[in-house]
């Protein structure tokens, strides 16, 4: 007698070449332990100190530093052009001053954590 049910068909993961692309797909755990590890991961991220300073973040930091000093100036009587011709320096000595002074911290503070789980 004939199958009345149609078989559940499986995903094909193959190219139209023939080839199988046998790179591991992140999305789904392989065992039970794999996913406790995921979820671990996704509820405790690293400290934002662990990481080490971006040249983006210094950027972000120095615009917005350099926007709240030529707000100042506008405020206290300075013109405009002259405020924004000055906020315009102010990007580029805030943003790789910042880049160096939060790399110096964070290579001390690597240091000291390298020399604590050396203890």
């Amino acid at each position: 007698m004939a199958q009345t049910r149609k078989k559940r068909q499986r995903k094909r993961r193959g190219t139209q070449g023939g080839r199988i692309d046998t790179k591991a797909r992140r999305s789904r755990p392989r065992s039970r332990e794999e996913a406790k590890a995921q979820a671990r991961a996704k509820r405790n991220p690293a400290p934002k100190e662990d990481l080490p300073p971006t040249w983006r973040g210094s950027l972000i930091r120095g615009v917005f530093m350099a926007a709240i000093f030529v707000v100042l100036l506008t405020v206290f009587g300075n013109a405009l052009g002259a405020a924004l011709i000055l906020g315009a320096f102010m990007v580029v000595i805030y943003v790789p001053g910042t880049y160096y002074v939060e790399s110096m911290l964070w290579r001390r503070r690597e240091r000291a954590r390298i020399r604590a789980r050396e203890e």
